[in-house]
């Protein structure tokens, strides 16, 4: 972790948590980590998001976990930029590998999310990462140049206070794998490489690159020991306040 860069941690609680718990967790996280120099932002399902929106202060962020391009309009089922901005929604996760596998679309219709959250002042928490078998036939690097190159193409100007890269390989997700922190900080270097190629060095030095993949507490002061692991998007983990606050405090610095 690079100190010129800010630690940030996202809990994304995916499809778990009642609303009626919801409130509880998010006030025993916030307490947990206390106030340390790491930014937290926590994504609950949709339906949380109103009853937490006050609770979010300091370093302490809401996130939305996908949005739909369009402002409004007949898209049964979908969230807009402007309701969750409502919600003092301050962050979006978009390209999340389990939602481009239920929506085969997702991948198309990525660089309108993007734009549509950047073009609003929400920020994004992209993710990108490979299968096993693209691992296995040693070309994760390719695919995930692939991802950006796709995912980007419509964006004009990169903004790396708006802009945060999550690196997930799909095959260490709820899986209980998870890449070592040398085959992270190498994927993270080469994130980092292609945003310097594409939008400039200053943008690929300042732009804080996530690692998510079966995150715990006993391998974050690792992850956090490399030059290009900026902080983490932690799942089931952060269902678990301690546990979770255990994973910020590994990356405080």
């Amino acid at each position: 972790m690079n100190k010129n860069r800010k630690a940030f941690v996202a809990a994304n609680w995916k499809m778990n948590v009642l609303p009626s718990k919801a409130v509880q967790l998010a006030e025993d996280i916030i307490e947990a980590c206390g106030n340390l120099h790491v930014d937290v932002v926590i994504a609950p399902p949709f339906t949380h998001l109103s009853l937490m929106k006050q609770l979010i202060f300091n370093n302490f962020s809401l996130a939305a976990q996908n949005v739909h391009f369009e402002d409004y309009g007949a898209h049964t089922g979908s969230v807009s930029v402007p309701m969750l901005k409502d919600l003092n929604v301050e962050y979006v996760i978009l390209g999340h590998s389990e939602i481009r596998e239920a929506n085969h679309l997702e991948n198309s219709l990525l660089p309108m999310k993007i734009n549509a959250c950047l073009k609003a002042d929400l920020s994004i928490i992209y993710c990108c990462g490979e299968p096993k078998e693209e691992r296995e036939k040693q070309n994760e690097k390719q695919y995930v140049k692939r991802q950006l190159d796709e995912n980007f193409s419509q964006l004009i100007e990169w903004n790396s206070e708006k802009i945060i890269i999550a690196y997930e390989p799909i095959w260490a997700i709820g899986t209980g794998l998870t890449a070592s922190s040398e085959q992270a900080d190498e994927m993270h270097a080469f994130i980092r490489n292609w945003i310097g190629k594409k939008y400039g060095d200053k943008n690929a030095r300042e732009t804080r690159i996530l690692y998510g993949g079966s995150v715990k507490s006993s391998n974050a002061k690792e992850l956090a020991m490399k030059e290009n692991i900026d902080g983490a998007l932690v799942g089931g983990a952060s269902l678990k306040a301690e546990e979770f606050s255990l994973i910020v405090r590994g990356f405080k610095g």
